[in-house]
């Protein structure tokens, strides 16, 4: 692979927080490393060859897809579809920076019910938050007469670095502030517990990327992503 950009903080996400933070949920084949199906859909390879994608081919169930780094066109083998790459940006929240201010008039709870997550963000980005994703950090939520409208948590984190994730808000309550009602809640628990705070976001998604960098995150570079499919 071509090396990447300096700027970025982590070049491959889901290889360093598979070798960090979740080594406990690594599913390995020598050359290959995944989360559980259950868990998120990213995988990663230690070099962009035919024998390291057989690999994780032998950790995909048939028909399972999974997202893949890779900085040159991915290797292919028989049975696995590729499809891409996908431009990520990736952003943190600057060290000393000052903290946006907490919301007093949105109530953001903790979450714990994997049913109602999921039925949300698949309406925001499907396929991408499982059953078992809320188990990879602590997620909040706000309520609308008893029924989650929005949420966000953690995702890949590395080390003290801590990546938000899930941020998403039901079409019919935008508007309100509560995406950055919720950032701003995560930065603050960040914070509070000594964390740095990264996220990633499609860099063909301009109303996210405003938000960011409105509050005040960072843009570390892009990296590529590859979609990659076990049809066999």
């Amino acid at each position: 692979m071509q090396a990447p950009g300096p700027a970025l903080l982590f070049p491959n996400p889901p290889l360093d927080s598979l070798n960090t933070t979740f080594t406990a949920l690594a599913l390995r084949s020598d050359l290959a490393v995944k989360f559980p199906r259950e868990i998120t859909p990213f995988a990663a390879l230690l070099e962009n060859t035919a024998a390291a994608v057989t690999d994780l081919h032998s950790l995909l169930e048939p028909s399972e897809p999974t997202f893949v780094v890779s900085f040159d066109p991915l290797a292919t083998i028989p049975s696995i579809k590729v499809t891409g790459p996908y431009a990520v940006r990736q952003f943190e929240w600057p060290a000393n920076a000052p903290l946006p201010p907490l919301s007093s008039d949105i109530l953001i709870e903790p979450l714990a019910h994997a049913a109602e997550m999921v039925e949300l963000t698949d309406i925001a980005f499907p396929g991408f938050f499982r059953v078992r994703t809320c188990e990879m950090g602590p997620y909040f939520g706000i309520r609308e007469n008893g029924r989650l409208v929005a949420m966000c948590g953690e995702r890949m984190n590395i080390r003290n670095f801590h990546e938000i994730s899930g941020l998403c808000t039901h079409p019919d309550h935008r508007g309100r502030g509560y995406a950055a009602a919720l950032l701003a809640h995560l930065l603050h628990h960040h914070r509070a517990a000594g964390l740095r705070s990264y996220l990633h976001v499609a860099s063909n998604n301009p109303t996210a990327i405003a938000l960011y960098e409105r509050l005040g995150f960072l843009s570390r570079g892009e990296f590529p992503l590859y979609s990659v499919l076990r049809s066999a």
